[in-house]
Protein backbone atom coordinates (compact mmCIF):
# COMPACT_ATOMS: atom_id res chain seq x y z
CA UNK A 1 0.00 0.00 0.00
CA UNK A 2 1.47 3.81 -1.10
CA UNK A 3 2.55 5.99 1.93
CA UNK A 4 -0.22 8.43 2.79
CA UNK A 5 1.45 11.74 1.56
CA UNK A 6 0.53 13.33 5.27
CA UNK A 7 2.97 10.90 6.56
CA UNK A 8 5.74 12.07 4.00
CA UNK A 9 8.07 15.22 4.27
CA UNK A 10 8.59 17.07 1.34
CA UNK A 11 12.88 16.33 2.10
CA UNK A 12 13.97 15.36 -1.17
CA UNK A 13 11.22 15.88 -3.20
CA UNK A 14 11.59 18.39 -6.55
CA UNK A 15 9.51 21.28 -7.15
CA UNK A 16 9.14 23.47 -10.56
CA UNK A 17 7.79 26.97 -10.24
CA UNK A 18 7.04 28.98 -13.21
CA UNK A 19 7.12 32.70 -13.02
CA UNK A 20 9.01 32.49 -9.72
CA UNK A 21 11.72 34.98 -9.43
CA UNK A 22 9.81 37.84 -8.40
CA UNK A 23 6.44 38.45 -6.18
CA UNK A 24 4.10 35.59 -5.27
CA UNK A 25 5.91 33.20 -7.52
CA UNK A 26 8.94 33.70 -5.43
CA UNK A 27 7.08 33.18 -2.33
CA UNK A 28 5.60 29.90 -3.15
CA UNK A 29 9.31 28.96 -4.40
CA UNK A 30 10.70 29.99 -0.75
CA UNK A 31 7.77 28.70 1.33
CA UNK A 32 8.50 25.07 -0.89
CA UNK A 33 11.93 25.23 0.38
CA UNK A 34 11.72 26.53 3.78
CA UNK A 35 9.15 22.89 4.06
CA UNK A 36 11.91 21.26 3.04
CA UNK A 37 11.29 20.32 -0.90
CA UNK A 38 13.91 21.20 -3.47
CA UNK A 39 12.67 24.09 -5.61
CA UNK A 40 13.54 24.66 -9.76
CA UNK A 41 13.10 28.56 -10.14
CA UNK A 42 11.67 29.49 -13.63
CA UNK A 43 12.01 33.00 -14.87
CA UNK A 44 11.74 34.27 -18.14
CA UNK A 45 13.19 38.18 -17.95
CA UNK A 46 14.23 37.97 -14.29
CA UNK A 47 17.47 36.32 -14.40
CA UNK A 48 19.32 38.24 -12.09
CA UNK A 49 16.68 38.01 -8.88
CA UNK A 50 15.63 34.40 -9.86
CA UNK A 51 19.52 33.43 -9.25
CA UNK A 52 19.74 35.77 -6.46
CA UNK A 53 16.72 33.35 -5.11
CA UNK A 54 18.29 30.29 -5.88
CA UNK A 55 21.64 31.18 -4.00
CA UNK A 56 19.78 32.48 -0.77
CA UNK A 57 18.11 28.90 -0.95
CA UNK A 58 21.51 27.13 -1.44
CA UNK A 59 23.08 28.85 1.16
CA UNK A 60 20.46 27.43 3.50
CA UNK A 61 20.80 23.75 1.61
CA UNK A 62 23.31 23.42 -1.03
CA UNK A 63 22.15 22.31 -4.02
CA UNK A 64 18.62 22.24 -3.45
CA UNK A 65 17.87 25.45 -5.94
CA UNK A 66 18.02 26.38 -9.36
CA UNK A 67 17.25 28.80 -11.31
CA UNK A 68 16.47 28.04 -15.33
CA UNK A 69 15.28 30.78 -17.83
CA UNK A 70 12.56 29.59 -20.23
CA UNK A 71 10.23 31.40 -22.81
CA UNK A 72 6.66 29.53 -21.74
CA UNK A 73 5.11 30.23 -24.67
CA UNK A 74 7.17 28.58 -26.96
CA UNK A 75 6.07 25.27 -26.80
CA UNK A 76 9.52 23.86 -27.61
CA UNK A 77 10.72 25.01 -24.65
CA UNK A 78 8.85 23.28 -22.19
CA UNK A 79 10.52 19.25 -22.73
CA UNK A 80 13.71 21.28 -22.49
CA UNK A 81 12.61 23.30 -19.07
CA UNK A 82 11.66 19.99 -17.73
CA UNK A 83 14.56 17.77 -18.98
CA UNK A 84 16.49 20.25 -17.22
CA UNK A 85 15.30 20.03 -13.97
CA UNK A 86 15.17 15.96 -14.18
CA UNK A 87 18.31 15.97 -15.22
CA UNK A 88 19.92 18.23 -12.19
CA UNK A 89 17.41 16.35 -9.83
CA UNK A 90 16.59 13.09 -11.31
CA UNK A 91 12.97 13.77 -10.73
CA UNK A 92 9.96 16.15 -10.16
CA UNK A 93 7.66 15.70 -7.80
CA UNK A 94 5.61 18.82 -8.18
CA UNK A 95 4.44 21.62 -10.67
CA UNK A 96 3.17 24.97 -10.08
CA UNK A 97 2.06 26.46 -12.81
CA UNK A 98 2.25 30.11 -11.44
CA UNK A 99 3.53 32.05 -14.57
CA UNK A 100 1.10 34.85 -15.67
CA UNK A 101 1.13 37.81 -18.01
CA UNK A 102 -1.54 40.51 -17.26
CA UNK A 103 -3.07 44.02 -18.96
CA UNK A 104 -6.20 45.18 -20.18
CA UNK A 105 -7.34 44.37 -23.55
CA UNK A 106 -10.37 46.30 -24.32
CA UNK A 107 -12.20 45.26 -26.99
CA UNK A 108 -12.22 47.88 -28.98
CA UNK A 109 -8.58 48.14 -29.27
CA UNK A 110 -7.36 44.20 -28.75
CA UNK A 111 -4.70 42.57 -30.92
CA UNK A 112 -4.25 39.39 -31.94
CA UNK A 113 -0.82 39.65 -30.61
CA UNK A 114 -2.24 40.31 -27.26
CA UNK A 115 -4.74 36.97 -27.48
CA UNK A 116 -1.88 35.02 -28.37
CA UNK A 117 0.59 36.31 -25.15
CA UNK A 118 -2.47 35.75 -22.80
CA UNK A 119 -3.63 32.81 -23.86
CA UNK A 120 -0.27 31.35 -24.41
CA UNK A 121 0.80 32.54 -21.30
CA UNK A 122 -2.31 31.57 -18.95
CA UNK A 123 -3.60 29.09 -20.36
CA UNK A 124 -1.58 26.63 -23.75
CA UNK A 125 1.76 27.15 -21.29
CA UNK A 126 0.55 25.52 -18.27
CA UNK A 127 -1.20 22.65 -20.31
CA UNK A 128 2.01 21.54 -22.63
CA UNK A 129 4.16 21.98 -19.04
CA UNK A 130 1.53 19.68 -17.76
CA UNK A 131 2.03 17.28 -21.19
CA UNK A 132 6.28 17.65 -20.55
CA UNK A 133 5.76 16.78 -16.66
CA UNK A 134 3.68 14.04 -16.40
CA UNK A 135 5.66 11.19 -17.36
CA UNK A 136 7.82 12.20 -14.01
CA UNK A 137 5.02 13.54 -12.18
CA UNK A 138 2.82 9.80 -12.94
CA UNK A 139 6.35 8.15 -11.49
CA UNK A 140 6.39 10.50 -8.69
CA UNK A 141 2.81 10.00 -7.79
CA UNK A 142 2.91 14.28 -7.98
CA UNK A 143 0.61 17.05 -7.64
CA UNK A 144 -0.07 20.05 -9.94
CA UNK A 145 -0.77 23.16 -8.43
CA UNK A 146 -2.44 26.20 -11.04
CA UNK A 147 -2.40 29.41 -10.04
CA UNK A 148 -5.66 30.66 -11.53
CA UNK A 149 -7.40 33.72 -10.69
CA UNK A 150 -11.11 35.03 -9.20
CA UNK A 151 -11.45 36.55 -11.95
CA UNK A 152 -11.96 33.56 -13.68
CA UNK A 153 -15.57 33.74 -12.63
CA UNK A 154 -16.40 36.98 -12.20
CA UNK A 155 -15.05 39.19 -15.01
CA UNK A 156 -12.38 42.32 -14.55
CA UNK A 157 -13.43 45.43 -16.82
CA UNK A 158 -11.39 45.63 -19.96
CA UNK A 159 -9.35 42.48 -19.41
CA UNK A 160 -11.98 39.88 -21.37
CA UNK A 161 -8.57 38.11 -22.72
CA UNK A 162 -6.78 38.13 -19.02
CA UNK A 163 -10.40 35.93 -17.87
CA UNK A 164 -10.46 34.09 -20.77
CA UNK A 165 -7.71 32.40 -20.49
CA UNK A 166 -8.05 32.15 -16.71
CA UNK A 167 -11.00 30.27 -16.91
CA UNK A 168 -10.28 28.17 -19.19
CA UNK A 169 -7.23 27.21 -16.65
CA UNK A 170 -10.26 27.18 -14.10
CA UNK A 171 -11.32 24.33 -16.78
CA UNK A 172 -8.38 22.61 -17.38
CA UNK A 173 -7.43 21.97 -13.58
CA UNK A 174 -10.88 20.64 -13.29
CA UNK A 175 -10.43 17.93 -16.19
CA UNK A 176 -6.66 16.96 -15.71
CA UNK A 177 -7.99 16.34 -11.89
CA UNK A 178 -9.90 13.65 -13.65
CA UNK A 179 -8.12 12.28 -16.16
CA UNK A 180 -4.89 11.98 -14.10
CA UNK A 181 -6.21 10.41 -10.59
CA UNK A 182 -5.29 8.75 -9.17
CA UNK A 183 -1.84 9.15 -10.32
CA UNK A 184 -1.32 12.62 -10.27
CA UNK A 185 -3.17 15.16 -7.72
CA UNK A 186 -4.58 18.36 -9.77
CA UNK A 187 -5.67 21.61 -7.91
CA UNK A 188 -5.64 25.38 -8.44
CA UNK A 189 -5.51 28.80 -6.10
CA UNK A 190 -7.41 31.26 -6.96
CA UNK A 191 -5.70 34.83 -5.42
CA UNK A 192 -7.72 37.57 -5.27
CA UNK A 193 -6.16 40.82 -4.29
CA UNK A 194 -2.84 40.02 -3.21
CA UNK A 195 -0.12 42.24 -5.06
CA UNK A 196 -1.34 45.20 -7.05
CA UNK A 197 0.23 45.53 -10.57
CA UNK A 198 3.63 46.35 -10.85
CA UNK A 199 2.58 49.30 -12.78
CA UNK A 200 0.44 50.54 -10.45
CA UNK A 201 -3.36 51.37 -9.61
CA UNK A 202 -5.22 54.43 -8.73
CA UNK A 203 -6.01 54.91 -5.07
CA UNK A 204 -9.23 55.17 -5.81
CA UNK A 205 -9.53 52.30 -7.66
CA UNK A 206 -7.38 50.26 -4.54
CA UNK A 207 -9.93 51.45 -2.30
CA UNK A 208 -12.95 50.35 -4.46
CA UNK A 209 -11.25 46.82 -4.61
CA UNK A 210 -10.77 46.87 -0.92
CA UNK A 211 -14.19 47.83 0.06
CA UNK A 212 -15.57 44.63 -1.86
CA UNK A 213 -13.48 42.31 0.39
CA UNK A 214 -15.46 40.71 3.52
CA UNK A 215 -11.84 41.14 5.42
CA UNK A 216 -11.41 44.83 4.20
CA UNK A 217 -7.42 44.46 3.49
CA UNK A 218 -5.44 42.74 0.74
CA UNK A 219 -3.46 39.55 0.90
CA UNK A 220 -0.13 39.08 1.27
CA UNK A 221 2.10 36.63 -1.11
CA UNK A 222 2.41 34.37 1.80
CA UNK A 223 -1.40 33.40 1.79
CA UNK A 224 -0.91 32.26 -1.69
CA UNK A 225 2.47 30.19 -0.62
CA UNK A 226 0.45 28.91 2.50
CA UNK A 227 -2.49 27.34 0.28
CA UNK A 228 -0.04 25.85 -2.74
CA UNK A 229 1.85 24.20 0.35
CA UNK A 230 -1.50 22.79 1.88
CA UNK A 231 -2.47 21.63 -1.52
CA UNK A 232 0.78 19.99 -2.34
CA UNK A 233 1.61 18.36 1.40
CA UNK A 234 -1.38 18.20 3.60
CA UNK A 235 -4.45 17.24 1.26
CA UNK A 236 -3.78 13.68 -0.06
CA UNK A 237 -7.39 13.31 -0.61
CA UNK A 238 -8.43 16.89 -2.41
CA UNK A 239 -8.21 16.99 -6.37
CA UNK A 240 -10.24 19.17 -8.88
CA UNK A 241 -10.52 21.88 -6.76
CA UNK A 242 -9.62 25.93 -6.79
CA UNK A 243 -9.09 27.78 -3.73
CA UNK A 244 -9.97 31.28 -3.54
CA UNK A 245 -7.59 32.96 -1.50
CA UNK A 246 -9.21 36.31 -1.70
CA UNK A 247 -10.59 37.66 2.02
CA UNK A 248 -13.87 36.65 1.05
CA UNK A 249 -14.23 38.53 -2.38
CA UNK A 250 -15.79 35.85 -4.28
CA UNK A 251 -19.04 35.66 -2.31
CA UNK A 252 -20.38 38.55 -4.36
CA UNK A 253 -19.14 41.55 -5.41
Amino acid sequence: MAVPETSRSLAGRWALVTGAAKRIGATIAAALHDAGANVAIHYFNSAEPADALAARLNRTRPRSALAIGADLRNISALDTLVSTVTAYAGRLDVLVNNASSFYPTPLASVTEQQWHDLIDCNLKAPLFLCQAALPHLKASNGVIVNIVDVHSQRPLRNHPVYGAAKAGLAMLTSALAKDLGPDIRVNGVSPGAILWPEAGLEEKVRNSIIRQIPLRRPGEPEDIAAAVLFLVRDAPYVTGQIIAVDGGRSVGW
